[in-house]
């Protein structure tokens, strides 16, 4: 009797152990399924958005500024400065969604997409540009920033997608690929307002935190303290000078669970619209 009871325990621990196997495999499959929907639905909205928008190089002009640097002439930032600045006609964009403040562009990745604001940041985790539900979220600025004239640091966040969509590709950043070719320390941003030109000084990737999501300064010398402190974070010595003057574009995503994926930049020109 006791030997039956074992087996009959034996045999019901497999059948548990079986269907616990099944309901894994069936979530797992379930939610790779959903994944791949999500990211196709991504594709099709970027598909109709490049059709629908228009996007043009602008050279220098009367409106044009650049940021003074005083920099060695031999630094990138003297060539940075020559580039054409984007304009984008917002028009179609805020016909399709009346969210979308600005359009980003970061070279050596690819990041080249509007992004939105709302009145939090939440509801962009997991809504697409045409707000329709999607775990792949998107772009979006931090609500509380000004998207018509730049903050002290102004923040923009997206998921990193495995499949390298919305901020999928700014892992790049972290390998010496990227960091070996200058050409890729610019970042390139269109608002209704402004066309801006960046140049980045800090890449790294941290345990999550929020001390370098600051918007606000109470004075320079606060604001220069908080710039070095993402200085000295880097993964790579860009040389590059930050003072109390300047503006910062702030970059973050999820490298994993634990981690997120940081950039900053500092702004170098800008042109009035």
């Amino acid at each position: 009797m006791i030997k039956y009871i074992q087996q009959y325990r034996e045999k019901l621990l497999l059948i548990i152990a079986a269907l616990i196997f099944v309901i894994i495999f069936i979530y797992s499959g379930f939610n790779i399924l959903i994944w791949h929907y999500d990211n196709k639905k991504i594709d099709k909205q970027v598909e109709v958005i490049f059709k629908k928008t228009n996007i043009n190089e602008v050279k220098d002009n009367k409106n044009t500024e650049i940021i003074e640097n005083k920099v060695d002439k031999s630094d990138p930032y003297w060539d940075y400065i020559k580039m054409n600045l984007i304009n984008v006609d917002f028009y179609e964009l805020k016909t399709q969604n009346k969210d979308t403040v600005g359009w980003i562009q970061v070279n050596g990745t690819n990041i080249n997409y509007p992004y939105v604001q709302t009145n939090n940041n939440d509801f962009y985790l997991n809504h697409q540009f045409d707000k329709k539900s999607n775990g792949g979220g998107w772009v979006f600025l931090d609500y509380r920033n000004n998207s018509r004239d730049f903050d002290k640091n102004t923040i923009i966040y997206a998921h990193g997608r495995q499949n390298k969509t919305m901020f999928g590709s700014l892992k790049n950043i972290l390998n010496s690929g990227w960091t070996n070719n200058t050409n890729n320390y610019v970042i390139k941003l269109s608002t209704e307002t402004e066309n801006t030109l960046w140049q980045v000084f800090s890449v790294y990737r941290i345990p999550t935190t929020s001390d370098y999501l600051q918007i606000y300064f109470n004075s320079d010398d606060e604001f220069e303290r908080f710039s070095n402190m993402l200085k000295d974070r880097s993964n790579f010595n860009f040389n590059t000078s930050v003072n109390g003057n300047d503006k910062i574009l702030t970059l973050s995503t999820c490298y994993n669970n634990d981690d997120k994926v940081v950039l900053h930049a500092k702004l170098i020109k800008k042109e009035t619209r």
